[in-house]
């Protein structure tokens, strides 16, 4: 019996070791007009405060909108309070629509994006000050991409039934080694998310006008370029990664690898951004001049992450009490769902992490990790192309990537054979067979699908305009709301409003009082 085999016993014997896995999402969605125009009005006031709104808050952009979940151990409940947040939000828009794809709708320029705001308390102003940073380091366009992030967590029966008893600090170290051998084997096989679920083959010229590319697009209508086999042109150098941060050397084989690398990344300096200028007549430009301005400027397709106490960064945090979840962050925003995301997506969520955490990890070397990359970046490219090849290992034999994702289909099914014998039916098996089908017809993929109907109408932003109505019409033909009521988002909607006055009272230091005590430990 395998490792793998013998590991995915051990939980099958603890049925509530394979029913109560954590999930939350996060969803980002651009605020357009009807003619698909970027929104240039402020923040929704019906919305309450984007600093402090427990659900609905904004990401780079005033226009960028972010939706949260709490944590769930429900994928209905899920799904139904991200729908009720969409639905209420439609409710505060006056007309507007959000924009259905992770790939920018029309954008004339950078100077057409207002960064996001968020009062006048020193948080809230540094919150505004790290995004001029990042307008001023990669472009605005950039930063305007838009993903949906899921955070998953196994449960402590989970732990208990692969790990046994253990004290505390045992177990804390234990879970956090788990969580780096599961980051891993994302990174070797993660490519297969944006293979099923890239939903980004094609984008408005626009965006190229901004960016730059040296890529090969075809053209169709007046503005619509795309790559015939492209899944998702936003985890390409051209969109979500940053190829500014390619010289960053951030491990992933222990807790104190990862959190050193983060650390040094945050006070190393860089002569590129030192040329920005930090204070510059009185103004800010950025948080500060080093590579990343802070922990969360580092582009990642998956973190490690700890809720933070107030004040705590996100490393001291994973420092204090180890890896609490993690964040999945290469999942585009699902076109063809009001709410970015499906049952289906989160079911092979499931499959796909239970399975990295069970199966062995060996540590990666720098040299691993570029290989890796390296597959990703094909996957994106080229990824429906039915020859692709990859390598598995850095001197290893180029393999089909239909065999490789076959090969890990066949253990995702055991893993849903046992997920579907605790919770009942045969949601997960279903979604297996679904999900191998797409790996035998890249044509069943979501990119394959968006692609196919670009093509049809020679145009990006039509679909999407006709994407972004549909979505719209669909959540207000709901009879009511599923999880919350129109009372909960009033009263959450006020308390927030209530919270950033009490913040911005609170504050007792100068701003740039503020910024050197926050950043004292970089010197």
């Amino acid at each position: 019996m395998t490792d793998f085999l013998h590991k995915l016993q051990q939980i099958a014997n603890q049925p509530q070791a394979l029913s109560e896995f954590g999930r939350g999402i996060e969803r980002e969605a651009l605020r357009i007009s009807p003619e698909g125009a970027l929104s240039q009005r402020p923040h929704p006031a019906g919305l309450g405060s984007p600093l402090s709104h427990q659900w609905i808050t904004t990401d780079f952009a005033e226009s960028l909108l972010e939706f949260i979940t709490p944590v769930s151990t429900d994928i209905n409940t899920t799904l139904h309070q991200l729908e009720d947040i969409h639905r209420f939000s439609y409710t505060q828009m006056d007309g507007e629509r959000l924009w259905p794809m992770s790939m920018p709708c029309f954008v004339s320029g950078d100077d057409q994006i207002n960064l996001a705001q968020y009062g006048s308390s020193n948080i809230g102003r540094m919150k505004t000050l790290y995004r001029e940073g990042l307008k001023h380091r990669y472009g605005s366009t950039m930063q305007i991409i838009s993903g949906v992030h899921f955070n998953f967590s196994f449960s402590d029966a989970f732990w208990d039934a692969l790990f046994g008893e253990q004290t505390e600090q045992v177990r804390q170290d234990a879970v956090s080694d788990a969580y780096f051998g599961l980051i891993r084997n994302y990174y070797r096989f993660g490519w297969m998310i944006p293979y099923l679920f890239g939903a980004s083959p094609a984008l408005c010229k626009s965006f190229i006008n901004e960016t730059g590319s040296q890529l090969a697009f075809e053209e169709i209508g007046r503005g619509t370029r795309y790559l015939d086999n492209a899944t998702s042109l936003r985890l390409s150098d051209l969109g979500y990664t940053n190829s500014a941060q390619s010289c960053l050397r951030i491990g992933f084989n222990s807790l104190e690898q990862y959190v050193g690398g983060l650390q040094q990344a945050i006070r190393t300096p860089s002569e590129d951004f030192a040329e920005i200028g930090v204070k510059v007549d009185g103004e800010y430009r950025q948080l500060n001049s080093n590579i990343l301005q802070i922990e969360n400027e580092l582009y990642a397709p998956i973190r490690p992450k700890r809720v933070a106490h107030s004040g705590e960064k996100p490393s001291e945090a994973l420092q204090r009490g180890g890896v609490q979840y993690i964040e999945v962050r290469s999942l585009d925003v699902n076109p063809f769902s009001p709410v970015g995301i499906d049952g289906d997506q989160i079911r092979f969520l499931d499959l796909f992490l239970t399975w990295a955490v069970l199966k062995d990890s060996a540590p990666m070397t720098d040299s691993e990790l570029t290989c890796w990359r390296a597959n990703w970046n094909a996957v994106v490219l080229d990824g429906r192309n039915p020859d692709l090849t990859l390598r598995m290992g850095c001197n290893s034999e180029p393999q089909r990537l239909h065999d490789i994702a076959s090969a890990v289909f066949a253990d995702l099914r055991l893993i849903a054979i046992e997920l579907d014998g605790v919770q009942g039916g045969s949601a997960y098996t279903d979604t297996c067979d679904k999900l191998m089908g797409w790996v035998s017809d890249p044509s069943l993929t979501l990119s394959a699908q968006l692609l196919e109907r670009i093509l049809a109408e020679q145009s990006i932003v039509n679909v999407g305009l006709a994407l972004a109505q549909e979505h719209q019409q669909t959540l207000a033909a709901q009879d009511s709301y599923q999880v919350y009521s129109l009372d909960d988002f009033n009263t959450e909607t006020a308390a927030s409003q209530i919270r950033q006055q009490d913040i911005e009272k609170a504050d007792n230091v100068t701003f740039d009082k503020f910024l050197e005590e926050y950043f004292a430990d970089l010197h």
